[in-house]
C-alpha cells in the first residue's frame, strides 16, 4: 500500500475505486481498470487544486477537467458524486448514489460514456478517443483569449486552467497529434495532459503497436515533460501538477506510471481488467486489499464525505465567491464589458447581432457563394463580439479571414485575435472549436467541404453536444474543376444530411447566404454546415422571385407558374440557377414547371405538414431533383416519379464548365427528365 497517503486520504481513493469497480460490475459491463487506477490523480485534481465550486458549475472562471478516456466513466461519475457536485440551481446531487448503482442502464445518469449537458460535471462528452485532448486545447484557448479580451488591470477574471486525463489510446489517435502540436505552437501553458501510461489495451501491451518516445515526441511539440513513476505517490503527483501550473510558457503533459486494475489479486496489470467487470470474487479480494468493508456495496464513509466537503466543497465554493465579488467590482466599472459576459453565460446573441447582414442587388454574373459568406461572416462578426474562428490554411480561399478593424490574429504572444490559424490539422480545427464552444463562445471553422470527411467526428460530438459550431465548407462539388475527383465532394452532402440534429446549407445564391447565416445563428443547440462555391452564382432577382427569407423554413417556390405546375423542379446551391432555366424553356414548350429552393433540408422538415404540402403538393407527382451530388436523401422529395440529375460516381480534371455538361448538369438535361418525369405519372 502506498506509504505518504494519509489515512483519510487513502480512504477517499480507495473510495473512488470501489465505487467505480461496484458500478461496472452491477451493470455488468464497462471498464473498470483504468478508474481504479488513475483515482489518486482524479482526487488530486478535485480535493486539492482546481478552482471548482460544486454548488456553481457554469462559473466562468473554473478550471476545466475533461476525462479523454471516456471508456473510464466510473471515475468521473465517482469523483463528481463523492465532490457533491449539485445540479444547477438546486440542491440535488449531480450523480447520485442511485445513479451509480444503475451505471449504464437506461435514464441514468451515468451512461456507458461522459455526455455533457447530460451529467452536471461533465464538461464534454468523452468517448472517441482522442477527442477529449483535443477539446480540451480550444478551453484552454478560450480561457486566454477571455482574459485577453476582458481582463483589466485590477480586475483580472479569467485565469482558468484546464486538466486532462488521457490514455494511451488518446496519445495513439492522429487528432491528439494535431491538437498538441498547435498547443505546444501557441504556448497555452494552462493546459495540462495527464497521461495514464498503464501499458495495457484490449489486445494486450502496449509495445505491440506503440512504442514511441513520449518524453521527445511532446518536447518537440513545444510542452513541457515531466515523469512521476507511480500514481499512488501523492507527494510526486503534487509536484508535477504545481509544476504544471508555473508560468512557464508552455503546456504541460504529466506522464504517470500506473498499473490498470491496481489492487486486483489476479487481474492488476492485465488486459482483462481494462473492459469486464472484475468477478464477484475478484471484487471482494479487492475490497479486502483496499481495506474496504467487503459485505457494504457503494459504501462511503462519513469522514471521507466531509473530506470532501472540507475540501473541494469549502475551497471551491471560497474561491467562487471572491470571483464573485470580483466581478461585482467589475460590472461597477466596465458595465458593457459585463454585459457582454453575462449575455456569453446566458447563450443568447447580443443586440443588434445582424445589424450589419447585407442585401445583394440583382447580378446576372454574380457571385461565388464563399465569397457573399466572407462578406456576411464579417459582418456578423464585427457585431458579435465572441464569434472567432479560422481555417485549416485555407482563410483566402475559403474566404474566413475577419477583416475589420480590430478583429486581429490570436497568436502565441497575443491571445485577443479573433482569426484562428488552425495550420493543415482539420481535426483537431473542429474539436478544438467545439471546446471553445463549451466554453461560450461563438466558434466557427472553415475547409474545403471534400475534406469534411477528416472531421466528421467532431461534427458528429458538436451535434451530441448541442453546440452551435458554425462549419464553413467551400468548393462544393465537381465545380472545383481541374483538382479532380480527389478534390470534388460527391458523397459529402448525404452524409451530414444523415447526422442527426446537423443543419446543413447549401445556398443558391448571395441573399440564400445572407438568409442561411441568419437562420443558423438562430440555432442556439445545433451545429450548422455552410457548403458553398467556388465559381460565381447569378445573384436573383428578388423583385421578380420569392424573398430569399424562404431560407428560413428550409425549402420555398423560388419561382412557380401559373396554376397548379406540370413537374416540379427542386435544387439546393448552384443547380437552382439551372433549374430557372429549365424552367423557362419548358415554358416555351407549354410545360408548366415549378422551381423550388432547398437550401436546408432539416429546416424544411421541421415545418408544418401544410406547409410542406404547399411547396411540394401531393397531386404533383412529376418532379425532377437536381444537385451535383449523390441521389441518397432525394427520393423522400421527387417521390416514387421523380427523375434526379446527379452524381453517380467520382468526378473529374477539367474545366468547370466541360464537368457539368459531361455529367448532365445542362438545361437540355433537366427538362429531358422533367418530360421523362410526367411521363411516368401517366
Amino acid at each position: 500500500m502506498p506509504t505518504n497517503q494519509t489515512d483519510l486520504e487513502r480512504s477517499a481513493i480507495n473510495t473512488i475505486r470501489t465505487l467505480s469497480m461496484e458500478g461496472v460490475e452491477a451493470a455488468n459491463s464497462g471498464h473498470p481498470g483504468t478508474p481504479m487506477a488513475l483515482a489518486p490523480a482524479a482526487y488530486l485534481l478535485f480535493n486539492e487544486v482546481m478552482n471548482y465550486d460544486p454548488t456553481a458549475t457554469d462559473w466562468m472562471n473554473r478550471d476545466r477537467f475533461v476525462l479523454s478516456c471516456g471508456h473510464a466513466s466510473m471515475l468521473i461519475y465517482s469523483i463528481l458524486h463523492l465532490s457533491e457536485v449539485k445540479k444547477p440551481g438546486t440542491d440535488e446531487l449531480a450523480v447520485p448514489l442511485e445513479d451509480i448503482k444503475n451505471f449504464r442502464q437506461f435514464g441514468s445518469l451515468c451512461p456507458g460514456h461522459p455526455e455533457y449537458g447530460y451529467t452536471t460535471g461533465v464538461e464534454a462528452t468523452g468517448g472517441p478517443l482522442g477527442q477529449g485532448v483535443a477539446m480540451s486545447v480550444g478551453m484552454a484557448i478560450a480561457s486566454r483569449w477571455l482574459a485577453a479580451t476582458f481582463n483589466r488591470p485590477g480586475h483580472e477574471l479569467f485565469d482558468f486552467n484546464t486538466y486532462t486525463i488521457c490514455s494511451d489510446g488518446d496519445l495513439m489517435e492522429g487528432i491528439s497529434g494535431e491538437a498538441a502540436s498547435l498547443a505546444g505552437h501557441l504556448k497555452l501553458s494552462n493546459l495540462c495532459w495527464i497521461y495514464d501510461d498503464n501499458n495495457i489495451t484490449i489486445e494486450g501491451e502496449t509495445d505491440i503497436a506503440f512504442t514511441e518516445d513520449m518524453p521527445a515526441r511532446f518536447t518537440g511539440y513545444g510542452w513541457n515533460v515531466c515523469e512521476v513513476e507511480d500514481i499512488n505517490d501523492l507527494d510526486a503527483l503534487r509536484g508535477a501538477v504545481a509544476y504544471a501550473q508555473e508560468d512557464n510558457n508552455a503546456p504541460t503533459l504529466v506522464i504517470v506510471k500506473s498499473e490498470i486494475g491496481w489492487g486486483a489479486p489476479t487481474k492488476a496489470g492485465k488486459e482483462i481488467a481494462h473492459g469486464a467487470p472484475l468477478g464477484a470474487e475478484e471484487l471482494a479480494a479487492t475490497k479486502k486489499f483496499y481495506g474496504m468493508p467487503e459485505d457494504k456495496p457503494f459504501y462511503v464513509a462519513d469522514e471521507v464525505r466531509q473530506c470532501f466537503r472540507d475540501g473541494i466543497g469549502a475551497r471551491g465554493k471560497a474561491t467562487r465567491q471572491e470571483w464573485d465579488a470580483k466581478f461585482d467590482a467589475y460590472k461597477k466599472e466596465f458595465p458593457e464589458l459585463a454585459a457582454q459576459l453575462e449575455t456569453i453565460l446566458a447563450g443568447k446573441l447580443p443586440e443588434g447581432w445582424d445589424a450589419k447582414i447585407p442585401t445583394f442587388d440583382a447580378d446576372e454574373k454574380g457571385i461565388a457563394s464563399r465569397s457573399s459568406s466572407g462578406k456576411v461572416l464579417n459582418a456578423i462578426a464585427e457585431c458579435l463580439p465572441w464569434m472567432l474562428g479560422g481555417s485549416a490554411d485555407l482563410a483566402p480561399s475559403n474566404n474566413t479571414r475577419l477583416v475589420f478593424d480590430g478583429a486581429g490574429d490570436f497568436l502565441a504572444d497575443s491571445y485577443e485575435g479573433r482569426n484562428f490559424h488552425f495550420g493543415i490539422r482539420e481535426h483537431a480545427m473542429a474539436a478544438i472549436s467545439n471546446g471553445m464552444a463549451l466554453c461560450g463562445l461563438r466558434a466557427f471553422c472553415a475547409t474545403f467541404f471534400v475534406f469534411s470527411d477528416y472531421l466528421r467526428p467532431s461534427v458528429r460530438l458538436s451535434a451530441l453536444m448541442d453546440l452551435p459550431v458554425t462549419y464553413i465548407f467551400t468548393h462544393d462539388s465537381i465545380g472545383v474543376g481541374e483538382d479532380g475527383p480527389t478534390h470534388q465532394p460527391v458523397e459529402q452532402l448525404a452524409a451530414l444530411r444523415a447526422m442527426p440534429n446537423v443543419a446543413v446549407f447549401r445556398p443558391a445564391d448571395a441573399n440564400e447566404v445572407a438568409q442561411s447565416y441568419r437562420a443558423a445563428m438562430g440555432l442556439d443547440k445545433t451545429p450548422s454546415v455552410m457548403v458553398l462555391t467556388r465559381q460565381n452564382l447569378p445573384t436573383v432577382d428578388r423583385s421578380k422571385f420569392a424573398s430569399a427569407e424562404g431560407v428560413q423554413k428550409g425549402a420555398y417556390v423560388l419561382a412557380d407558374t401559373d396554376g397548379t405546375p406540370d413537374v416540379i423542379l427542386a435544387a439546393t446551391g448552384s443547380e437552382v440557377g439551372l433549374c430557372m432555366q429549365a424552367q423557362a424553356k419548358l415554358a416555351d414548350e407549354g410545360i408548366k414547371a415549378r422551381v423550388v429552393s432547398m437550401p436546408c433540408w432539416e429546416l424544411f422538415e421541421g415545418q408544418s405538414a401544410e406547409y410542406r404540402e404547399s411547396v411540394f403538393p401531393a397531386s404533383v407527382k412529376a418532379r425532377v431533383g437536381v444537385e451535383a451530388g449523390v441521389e441518397l436523401g432525394w427520393s423522400k422529395w421527387i417521390g416514387d416519379y421523380g427523375r434526379f440529375v446527379g452524381m453517380h460516381g467520382f468526378g473529374a480534371s477539367a474545366p468547370f464548365a466541360k464537368l457539368m455538361e459531361h455529367f448532365g448538369f445542362t438545361v437540355d438535361n433537366v427538362v429531358e427528365q422533367a418530360k421523362a418525369s410526367i411521363e411516368n405519372t401517366k
